[in-house]
C-alpha cells in the first residue's frame, strides 16, 4: 500500500473571521482528505507536517509573507516539494513575489507588473475600487469555460477529454511565464465576459534540478467555499451578487473536482487518473493482441 501524500493548505494571513482565512477553503480540504486509492486507502493526508506539497492561498494585501517565510518556502521547493500558489486581483497576495520561480509568474498592480503593457487595463468596470489586473470571468458561484494552451497538460487531462470548466470570479489576477524560465508555460486560459480579452488561468512549472513541480493560479477563488457554493458565505466586503450556474451543472462540478484531484496528484508525483486509464487500455490491447497472435503461432510462410 502506497503511503498517502501529505498536503498543507495555508493562507498568508492568520485566521481573521471577516476575511479569506483558511476556514473558507474547508470544502477543498474535505474533498482532498476524502479521496481514495483503488485499494481504498487515502490518497492524501491534509494539514500535516513533513509535507510533499504546499497549497498557498495568498490573501494578504502585500505583507502576508516575510522575507524569511519566502526563503523557507523557496527552499522547500528546491528540495523537490510541490507548490500551488494562487492570489487574486490588483495587489492582493503580492507578498508571494519573492517566492523562488513561482513568485515571478504572478503579476500585480504595483509589484512585478505584467511585462505586456497592453494587458495592464481595467477589465472589470463594475467595482471601481479594484484596478488591474481584474479579469471578469463571471460571478462568484458561476462556472467559466477554460481552454488548454498548447499540448494538454497532465493536470487538465481526464479519461473523457480536457478540463473545460472552473469556478468563475469577477476579478481574477494575472499570471504568466517568467522571463528566462524554460520549465514554465501557460497551460490554461479563460475569456473575460466583459471585454472578451483572453487571460491566463494557470502556469505550470515542470520539476527540474531547480525545484519540484509548481502551479501559479490566477485566483484563489477557484478553490474557495464561496465559489463552490455561495451559501457557504463570504467576508462582508464582498459586494457583487453571486451566481448559481456551477450548482446547476453536475458536469462543471465534476470537472472542478477532477482538476483539484489532478493538481494534488501531479504536485506529489503520483499517477493521474487519465494516465492510469491510458495504461489500463494499453494493457487490455496488449492482452487482446496476445490472444489473437500468441507467441506460439507458427511463423508465416512467405
Amino acid at each position: 500500500m502506497t503511503r498517502p501524500a501529505k498536503l498543507l493548505l495555508q493562507t498568508t494571513i492568520a485566521t481573521t473571521e471577516d476575511d479569506w482565512h483558511i476556514g473558507r477553503f474547508e470544502m477543498l480540504r474535505a474533498y482532498l482528505a476524502g479521496l481514495k486509492a483503488a485499494d481504498g486507502a487515502p490518497l492524501f493526508e491534509v494539514d500535516t507536517s513533513d509535507i510533499d506539497a504546499l497549497w498557498l492561498f495568498a490573501v494578504d494585501t502585500g505583507d502576508g509573507l516575510t522575507a524569511e517565510d519566502c526563503e523557507g518556502i523557496s527552499a522547500f521547493r528546491r528540495r523537490g516539494g510541490g507548490m500551488m500558489v494562487t492570489r487574486d486581483h490588483m495587489d492582493l497576495g503580492s507578498s508571494v513575489c519573492s517566492l523562488g520561480g513561482v513568485g515571478a509568474a504572478h503579476f500585480f498592480h504595483t509589484r512585478n507588473p505584467d511585462p505586456d503593457e497592453t494587458r495592464r487595463r481595467i477589465d472589470d468596470p463594475f467595482t471601481p475600487s479594484i484596478l488591474w489586473p481584474n479579469y471578469h470571468s463571471g460571478a462568484n458561484g458561476d462556472y467559466q469555460t477554460i481552454e488548454a494552451a498548447g499540448e494538454v497538460h497532465p493536470v487538465l487531462r481526464t479519461p473523457h477529454g480536457p478540463i473545460r470548466f472552473l469556478p468563475a470570479h469577477p476579478h481574477e489576477g494575472a499570471v504568466g511565464e517568467p522571463a528566462g524560465d524554460a520549465t514554465a508555460r501557460v497551460i490554461a486560459t479563460g475569456v473575460s465576459k466583459v471585454t472578451g480579452a483572453r487571460f491566463n488561468i494557470a502556469v505550470a512549472f515542470e520539476p527540474s534540478a531547480a525545484g519540484g513541480p509548481a502551479i501559479a493560479q490566477s485566483t484563489f477563488h477557484h478553490f474557495a467555499d464561496y465559489n463552490w457554493d455561495p451559501a457557504a458565505g463570504a467576508p462582508s466586503f464582498v459586494s457583487e451578487a453571486p451566481g448559481d450556474s456551477l450548482a446547476a451543472s453536475p458536469e462543471a462540478r465534476a470537472q472542478v473536482r477532477a482538476y483539484v484531484k489532478n493538481l494534488a496528484l501531479w504536485l506529489t508525483g503520483r499517477p493521474l487518473d487519465a494516465e492510469v486509464e491510458a495504461a489500463r487500455l494499453d494493457a487490455e490491447l496488449d492482452e487482446a493482441l496476445e490472444e489473437s497472435f500468441p507467441a506460439s503461432d507458427p511463423a508465416a510462410i512467405g
